[in-house]
């Protein structure tokens, strides 16, 4: 059983090491089985990364570039492929691919969250001339407490998970479960107990808030113009905005707690693996930013356990991983025939990675050609580096053990030190490796004007619905009320 939540960033866990955010369930899921404390994000924006995550592959290999480019179903998920080898698969919640109408590979989806209008978000396709985004100020209105539809939808979710979970005639035949829940991810609305265990006063504030951190490279400012969210943020809406992610941290943990629950009564959890992931991070105005976008540790970075049968207790995993990961984890747990997977694909068992000695060397990527960017970003980690690509920009390098809070690029800082030039030769290698990246650029481009056109040009992408998040189902099927009345 998958469990994967939205915006989540890997550090909000006391498992994690964290002093301020509560999250029992999930700290108690970690005691007793693996925590990967170097996973990432295919893309750290929700509809490549679910796209990402369905086939087990790039961003780069499948096209799926952006967030008006959701996976349709034509590539063969891991979903499909357990379903059409007799595994029972079914979704609860939030998946963000175009529709319910594709064969997305599911048995049944329950509460299925797609992108509007099977389409998604159009202006983010508009890259070589990026208009205003002038809903970046809802972030910070939005902050509050009470109820919001996302905390509303999740309630629902978590209680139809409960019911199949608790259904005893699940456990008749071999199933696969991928539950998704939308919070932590915004509105920053959260409900008033879970927004009442922390005091804004004694909130941290975020990194680099104090230095005025801003950013200093060229792309960097160019998606900070974009997603100009920090401008509308001074210090005491910061400290509410992050009371408010991390109560929707809690609520999203209880909900998993009621699910892990019901996975318990059922007499299933013995011989149950489960995974708990994020799609992506969010910064939460460290250095500047907010929401994803970016290849800092808060937004590429993702929080990933792994329990179950075969899966060492306790276990810390220092190597390397990605959501990539979740496809073939899926097909060795379920013990489906592997070879039948037509593609050779770049991920490996979550379960067997836990159980091998960690391995420093393996290589993930990540990568972003959403709204915002104006070139590809291309980011490779191994062993203590983080070598970030833009295609006609200066790359980044960080120094993760020595930098965390990677405050430091060390292409800027150090250009000449040994290590510095060792560390961005190698890599560009591995990247390359991996895939050219102005060949993947310029392809991306060519996809892209081609999707502009599908959709109507550039005035037909900028006149489309737009919003901030996506509208829950319920909120959908209202606006299509509306739209037939």
């Amino acid at each position: 059983m998958i469990i994967i939540s939205d915006e989540h960033r890997k550090d909000a866990m006391g498992c994690a090491g964290h002093t301020i955010v509560k999250t029992p369930n999930l700290d108690a899921l970690a005691a007793r089985g693996a925590h990967f404390v170097s996973a990432y994000t295919p893309s750290p924006m929700c509809v490549p990364t679910r796209a990402a995550i369905a086939t087990g592959d790039h961003v780069h290999k499948i096209r799926h570039w952006d967030s008006a480019s959701p996976y349709d179903g034509r590539t063969r998920s891991w979903m499909r492929h357990l379903r059409d080898s007799g595994v029972e698969t079914v979704s609860i919640g939030k998946l963000h691919f175009r529709s319910e109408n594709d064969d997305n590979g599911f048995t049944e989806e329950i509460l299925p969250m797609h992108v509007v209008g099977g389409i998604g978000w159009p202006v983010g396709l508009l890259r070589e001339t990026p208009p205003l985004y002038d809903a970046a100020a809802e972030l910070a209105a939005d902050v509050g407490v009470g109820p919001s539809t996302y905390t509303d939808y999740d309630l629902d979710i978590t209680v139809a998970a409960e019911a199949w979970l608790r259904n005893k005639a699940r456990s008749d035949r071999p199933w696969a479960a991928f539950v998704s829940l939308v919070s932590p991810h915004y509105p920053l609305t959260c409900p008033e107990d879970y927004y009442n265990m922390y005091d804004p006063a004694e909130i941290d504030l975020p990194i680099g808030y104090e230095e005025q951190f801003r950013p200093e490279h060229s792309e960097l400012k160019n998606v900070a113009g974009f997603f100009d969210y920090d401008r509308y943020f001074d210090e005491q809406k910061m400290r509410e905005a992050k009371t408010a992610y991390y109560g929707l941290t809690s609520f999203m943990d209880n909900c998993v707690g009621r699910i892990l629950t019901a996975l318990e009564t059922s007499g299933q959890a013995e011989n149950t693996v489960v995974v708990y992931v994020s799609d992506h991070g969010d910064m939460m105005g460290d250095q500047g930013f907010w929401t994803k976008q970016v290849m800092y540790e808060q937004s590429a970075g993702v929080p990933m356990i792994v329990a179950g049968p075969e899966v060492p207790a306790g276990r810390r995993v220092t190597t390397g991983a990605s959501l990539v990961d979740l496809a073939a984890t899926a097909v060795d747990v379920t013990g489906v025939d592997h070879d039948a997977v037509s593609r050779a694909l770049p991920g490996i068992s979550l379960r067997e990675q836990a159980s091998a000695e960690d391995d420093p060397e393996r290589t993930i990527l990540s990568e972003y050609h959403d709204g915002g960017s104006t070139t590809g970003t291309f980011m490779v980690r191994w062993q203590r580096w983080k070598y970030v690509h833009y295609v006609g920009h200066e790359p980044q390098l960080f120094d993760l053990e020595a930098d965390p809070n990677e405050l430091q690029n060390l292409a800027i800082t150090h250009p000449n030190q040994p290590d510095t030039i060792a560390a961005l030769a190698e890599g560009e290698r591995r990247l390359r490796e991996i895939c050219e990246p102005e060949v993947v650029d310029a392809l991306c481009f060519a996809d892209q004007r081609v999707r502009i056109a599908e959709l109507g040009g550039e005035h037909a992408c900028l006149t489309a619905y737009r919003f901030n998040h996506t509208p829950t189902p319920s909120e959908q099927a209202k606006a299509r009320e509306g739209k037939a009345k």
